[in-house]
């Protein structure tokens, strides 16, 4: 479907920066950015909460008109920008939901209390922690855990380009988390463990 003239006319106004074009924008447009949050979620067996598809919508909206538009500005107009617009709400929303799973998948003990300061350093100081504790993971492990959670992509995308079964991913998830929690924790995972000896009475 091509370029309607409504949307032309829409984006040439947000690119001219003209006033009330943004807003018109978002009244287009965020009723399909909020579907495609909850489709990419469901999909992803992720529950959200309606203040996190607002987050989420949020962000994606914010990387839209990041750089001076630049998302807008690559759109060259070979199909509808509703469908465009799709195409990269959700490959953020993906990468975002990917992020947080990652997160939450090392996560302190249940013990810990949880930060309670949530600005954009503490969510640095989080992927700075994920970042340190899959350096500690083998190099196949690193690889399948950081294409998954962190970059979002599917069984099959991590099967192709790793050259591994489709089969073996979910195994290997598995085992990483569980050396990620332990890691956390500054325990040796259970395997690890067992391994010692046992020590003589």
């Amino acid at each position: 479907m091509a370029l309607t003239p409504l949307d032309r006319d829409l984006l040439k106004r947000c690119l001219a920066k003209q006033p009330g074009a943004w807003n018109d924008f978002v009244d287009r447009f965020l009723g399909m950015i909020y579907h495609v949050i909850q489709h990419t979620a469901h999909l992803r067996s992720i529950v959200l909460k309606p203040e996190d598809t607002e987050d989420l919508a949020s962000e994606i909206l914010t990387q839209i008109v990041a750089n001076d538009y630049a998302v807008l500005r690559q759109f060259r107009g070979d199909a509808s920008l509703a469908t465009y617009l799709t195409v990269i709400a959700r490959r953020i929303g993906v990468h975002e939901l990917a992020r947080r799973a990652a997160a939450r998948e090392i996560q302190p003990p249940a013990d810990t209390p949880e930060p309670t300061d949530e600005g954009p350093a503490s969510g640095i100081e989080r992927l700075e922690e994920v970042e340190r504790l899959l350096s500690k993971l083998p190099s196949r492990e690193r690889d399948v855990v950081r294409l998954h959670y962190i970059e979002g992509r599917s069984y099959e995308e991590i099967s192709t380009e790793l050259n591994i079964p489709v089969n073996s991913i979910g195994p290997i998830l598995s085992r990483a988390r569980k050396k990620l929690r332990s890691e956390s924790r500054g325990t040796p995972p259970v395997a690890e463990r067992n391994l010692k000896p046992p020590s003589k009475e």
